[in-house]
């Protein structure tokens, strides 16, 4: 199977809050190609990583950065395919640094961007398959069952929170 969704991180150390990345996909049943490339110590392989993407069927690449958070730009300043930016929530800022990197991009070089820690990784992950779904009749009746289970959760939790509040 190809992979259609490549997460690129810039260090090893972020890949312990990614995890959830992965499950996401893999749940959805996209297995990803999961690399560490950084914009800064390895550009020449971010580059070539981003030129070949395309022709290996990758068709989302999310890319985790902290601090100067250029991987995300980088990467997006050799494709033309869809690149979202995962800001990670590293010191001595707390992820503004790289929230803000990763939203300044200039015009004509887009990446979208979720959020700084928390659900950051996994809207990244979903982002991702609904763009897939877009063309993939398949992943987007996963992607209305997802949407589906979440709003029945919150109802019976509702219910629950309803019956407690009442005894």
């Amino acid at each position: 199977m190809t992979s259609r969704v490549a997460l690129l991180m810039g260090s090893d150390s972020d890949y312990p809050r990614l995890e959830t990345v992965v499950k996401t996909l893999r749940d959805f049943g996209e297995e990803p190609i999961v690399r560490v490339l950084s914009a800064h110590r390895t550009p020449d392989e971010a580059a070539a990583f981003a030129i070949g993407a395309k022709k290996a069927g990758i068709q989302v690449l999310l890319c985790a950065a902290g601090g100067a958070a250029h991987l995300a730009g980088v990467i997006a300043a050799h494709t033309t395919l869809p690149v979202i930016g995962i800001p990670m929530d590293n010191p001595p800022l707390g992820g503004l640094d790289a929230l803000l990197a990763t939203v300044q991009m200039p015009g004509g070089v887009p990446v979208a961007t979720v959020a700084v820690g928390g659900g950051g990784p996994m809207n990244a992950a979903l982002l991702a398959l609904r763009i897939i779904a877009v063309s993939d009749d398949s992943m987007a009746d996963k992607m209305e069952g997802f949407r589906v289970s979440q709003h029945d959760k919150v109802l019976v939790k509702d219910a629950a929170l309803q019956e407690r509040l009442n005894s």
